[in-house]
């Protein structure tokens, strides 16, 4: 999803300054009450409207050698379900590897060139 303009973002909070409630605000511009109380929060403590950069979120789970096995379980077993996949990471997985839960074999196929 991407952040709303700066454009709308000062709008909305100048029709706010303006006397305008932020019901009405929200109705007008086509944004959600939380939005507003938001950027003015936002807008108190850093003295900006503008949108923050995306922090990166969650880093994947999987990398390097176990994503590489799994890469290579799926093209020597097209058809292996998530579960049979889950299993056998689990299995070959050092005590102290990662572990692949059900999202992350999920995801992780996606990206395995099939």
């Amino acid at each position: 999803m991407e952040a709303y303009s700066l454009d709308l973002r000062e709008r909305v909070v100048r029709a706010v300054d303006g006397g305008m409630s932020r019901v009405e605000a929200a109705r007008r511009f086509s944004v959600s009450n939380a939005l507003i109380g938001k950027l003015l929060r936002q807008r108190r403590g850093t003295g900006s409207l503008a949108p923050r950069p995306h922090a990166g979120g969650t880093p994947p789970a999987l990398g390097g050698p176990a994503l590489a096995a799994l890469r290579a379980q799926v093209q020597a077993d097209p058809d292996a379900t998530l579960a049979e996949l889950r299993e056998r990471l689990a299995r070959d997985a050092r005590a102290d590897g990662p572990r692949a839960g059900s999202g992350c074999t999920t995801r992780c196929p996606a990206g395995t060139g099939r």
